[in-house]
């Protein structure tokens, strides 16, 4: 178990009956799906594991995993409700219950696919779409919204369901963000090597382990874009939804006095905890790259090679501000890993370091986001609290999710 002990979660037995109850709240083996659908939009990535045990003593075996495109209209209408100026009060009623059913069907396709029964599924755990993340209000509380009901998936597929699992932490002072640094300290902290977790997804974030770290010298905030904004200028210059391999990059030259004044941003000097999303790095900052880009005379590559030396750029220098011990080894996970510029420049930036992926540590790149939500789901179940003060700033550590059981 987790020094940091349980939560109050174990009363949740009450009416399932003896033996559901103690084998719901445990940490015995059990199959448990993670989703998780980003701030790029592509879709809703569907990890299926199987674990057991509890904080540094946790077991995770991948069984599956598949990742379940957002048709046109749907992407559409998450981004266009995204934004303050064009959301829909109405509309974002209805999407968080429509994609409550992708989500559903994103299960059973990747347990058909896979050969795994419905029935054999124990816990899901659902990161939700992120609309809007506001932890650092002027005034109003901290505030943050992910939909895609996990009530009503509960009960559309029969399994228990967690999600919603930024809001203890922010109802504790915290950013709510990151979340992934809870699995990134339990399963990837080495005895003898300085690491960085880098997740490449539409924001980077990092969790910085230091040698035999404990959890409560975990340091993780997000750092800036990823792919995001390389994500929109594409979309926007060749209709591609990002830039494969990085190649699009590749063929343009960084503009030095561009990403000079991008990395001006002020988010980049504020000290964790931190964290952030669409709210900064919008559509709206997109067409500002465009038009500056156009007002310098550069071609679509090269704007697009600038965003990307922006991405790297914003990394390296977080590391350098906010990290305080040389880095041994940098492990890559996310969409922006397979972007062979990205993680050339990375590896550039980072000459005394090892760069590798998520993958070659037994932890597939792609799945990794969706996997920590399947972890943190099977934590919650068996009551263990997984919020980081040291990570988000709360002034306690947090129960992270809302347990929804399905009817019967």
């Amino acid at each position: 178990m987790s020094s940091f002990g349980a939560g109050k979660g174990v009363g949740l037995g009450a009416g399932l009956g003896a033996a559901a109850g103690s084998e719901l709240l445990s940490h015995s083996k059990r199959f448990v799906v993670g989703l998780m659908s980003g701030t790029s939009l592509d879709g809703v990535d569907v990890a299926i594991a199987e674990i057991k045990g509890s904080g540094t003593r946790l077991s995770i075996k991948t069984r599956a995993f598949a990742s379940q495109p957002y048709d046109e209209d749907l992407k559409q209408r998450i981004l266009r409700n995204s934004i303050p100026e064009t959301s829909s009060v109405a509309e974002l009623c209805k999407l968080n219950v429509e994609l409550a059913y992708v989500y559903a069907a994103a299960i059973k396709k990747t347990c058909s696919r896979f050969a795994i029964s419905l029935e054999d599924i124990g816990l899901v755990g659902s990161h939700g779409q992120t609309m809007y993340h506001d932890p650092s209000p002027a005034k109003l509380p901290a505030a943050t919204l992910q939909i895609g009901d996990p009530a009503t998936l509960a009960h559309l597929i029969g399994i228990p369901v967690v999600g919603d699992f930024r809001m203890g932490d922010m109802a504790l002072g915290g950013q709510g963000a990151p979340l992934v640094p809870y699995v990134d300290w339990a399963v990837f902290s080495s005895p003898d090597e300085n690491r960085v977790l880098l997740n490449l997804g539409g924001i980077a974030n990092i969790s910085a382990l230091t040698a035999g770290c404990k959890r409560t010298d975990v340091v993780a905030f997000d750092t800036g874009p990823a792919n995001m904004l390389i994500d929109g200028l594409m979309q926007q210059f060749t209709g591609a939804w990002y830039d494969k391999n990085g190649a699009f990059a590749a063929s343009g030259v960084v503009n030095d006095s561009l990403l000079k004044q991008w990395l001006q941003h002020p988010y980049f000097e504020l000290p964790p905890p931190k964290s952030t999303g669409r709210e900064l790095f919008n559509a709206a900052f997109v067409q500002q790259m465009v038009a500056q880009g156009r007002e310098k005379g550069l071609s679509d590559q090269d704007v697009v090679a600038t965003a990307t030396a922006f991405t790297v750029q914003s990394i390296l220098d977080a590391l350098s501000k906010f990290v305080e011990f040389p880095v041994d080894r940098v492990i890559v996970s996310g969409g922006g890993s397979h972007n062979e510029t990205l993680m050339n420049g990375l590896a550039l930036g980072l000459p005394h370091a090892h760069v590798d992926s998520a993958t070659q540590h037994g932890f597939d790149s792609d799945a990794k986001e969706a996997l920590c939500f399947a972890v943190l789901a099977h934590e919650a179940m068996g009551g263990v609290a997984t919020g980081m003060p040291s990570v988000t700033g709360a002034r306690g550590c947090a129960f992270s999710g809302k347990i929804c059981m399905p009817g019967k």
